[in-house]
């Protein structure tokens, strides 16, 4: 995956933060900036799956994942990945539509 600096202002509560979680992880700040970054983003997209807005495929393609990644990550964190009931029936009613 591609990297890009990007300038970023951030409150000096976080930055005081992102030293304490460096300091813990034994890792340099920046890391610990990206960790979180990352974190967030796996959240997020886990959300807009979730929601229907985005593929599970589309997902594992934005954070650098295997789809099966995705769905671990979803179980682990209790997301509901299927299909919701409102879709399964309108499914129903186009495939009864077809036949």
């Amino acid at each position: 995956m591609k990297s890009k600096v990007v300038p970023l202002r951030i409150p000096e509560n976080l930055d005081e933060l992102a030293s304490l979680s460096a300091q813990e992880e034994h890792t340099d700040k920046a890391t610990a900036l990206r960790q979180w970054l990352h974190r967030g983003a796996a959240q997020y997209v886990l959300k807009l799956v979730s929601e229907g807005r985005i593929s599970v495929g589309r997902a594992a393609e934005l954070l650098d994942l295997t789809v099966y990644d995705i769905h671990r990550m979803a179980e682990t964190q209790g997301v509901e990945l299927g299909a919701i009931e409102e879709q399964r029936r309108r499914s129903r009613a186009v495939v009864e539509r077809l036949v």
